[in-house]
C-alpha cells in the first residue's frame, strides 16, 4: 500500500489548482487571457476591477502555475500557461452547466433570449464556399491577438454604426470569446432587428483554438 502522507500531499497539490479556480473573478481573468496576452492594467479595465485586486487574483493564479508572465519595460504581460489551462477552463464550464441546475438559469439571465446558431463545421464549410460574412465582435485587441481567418473586426459596441461594412445580400455569422459570451448574442439580435440574416457561432474563439483550427493574427504589440 502507498504511504498515506504521500498520498495526502499529492491530493493537496491537485487541490491547489481547484483553489485557484475558486473565484468567479479569477475565472473571468482566465477567460480574458484565453483571448490573448494582456497587461495587468488591461485586465483590470476589461474585468472592471481595481489594479490591486487584479494583481492579487493574478498572483493566486500564478502560484498555481495557471498563468505565465513576461516583462516589457515597466509592464508585466500575463498569458495562460498553456493550452491545457484553456481546456480546463472550457471543461469546468461544461461540467458546471451539466451538473448544477442553477447554472442554466444564470446563463439564460446573462445571455438573454437564445439566438440562432451554427456549428464550427458548418461555418468552415460556408467560409470555404465564400457564401457568408464572418464578424468578430470582440474588442479589437482580442481580434488582433487571434481571430478566425477572413473575419471582419466589428466590436459589438460599434456594430450599429458600421452596418454599411457588412454586405446586405449575404448571411452573417458573429462570434465572440466562447460558448458563454454575450457579445455574439447581442450582435445577432441587433443585426436581425435591422433586417439582416444573422446567426452566431455556437461557441467561440476559446473552443476554436482548442479544436486546433486556423487562427490569424494581426501585427503589432498586444496588451
Amino acid at each position: 500500500m502507498g504511504d498515506r502522507a504521500a498520498k495526502t500531499t499529492l491530493l493537496d497539490a491537485f487541490a491547489r489548482v481547484g483553489k485557484a479556480l475558486g473565484s468567479g473573478k479569477r475565472l473571468e481573468l482566465l477567460d480574458l487571457l484565453a483571448q490573448g496576452e494582456r497587461t495587468v492594467e488591461a485586465l483590470a479595465r476589461a474585468a472592471d476591477l481595481g489594479l490591486t485586486t487584479t494583481s492579487a487574483h493574478l498572483q493566486t493564479l500564478r502560484q498555481a502555475n495557471l498563468v505565465a508572465t513576461r516583462r516589457e519595460g515597466t509592464k508585466i504581460h500575463y498569458r495562460l500557461a498553456g493550452a491545457d489551462v484553456a481546456a480546463l477552463l472550457a471543461l469546468l464550464r461544461v461540467v458546471a452547466r451539466d451538473r448544477l441546475p442553477d447554472v442554466e438559469a444564470a446563463r439564460a439571465a446573462y445571455l438573454g433570449p437564445d439566438t440562432e446558431q451554427v456549428t464550427r463545421a458548418e461555418l468552415l464549410r460556408r467560409v470555404e464556399a465564400a457564401d457568408v460574412v464572418v464578424i468578430d465582435v470582440r474588442p479589437r485587441e482580442e481580434y488582433d491577438a487571434g481571430h478566425i481567418p477572413g473575419a471582419l473586426s466589428i466590436p459589438v459596441e460599434d456594430l450599429a454604426d458600421r452596418l454599411a461594412d457588412i454586405p446586405v445580400d449575404q448571411d452573417v455569422v458573429a462570434y465572440c470569446r466562447g460558448a458563454f459570451c454575450v457579445m455574439a448574442h447581442d450582435a445577432v439580435r441587433l443585426l436581425s432587428s435591422r433586417g439582416r440574416r444573422a446567426r452566431r457561432l455556437a461557441d467561440g474563439m476559446l473552443e476554436w483554438r482548442l479544436a486546433d483550427l486556423p487562427v490569424a493574427t494581426a501585427p503589432g504589440p498586444q496588451g
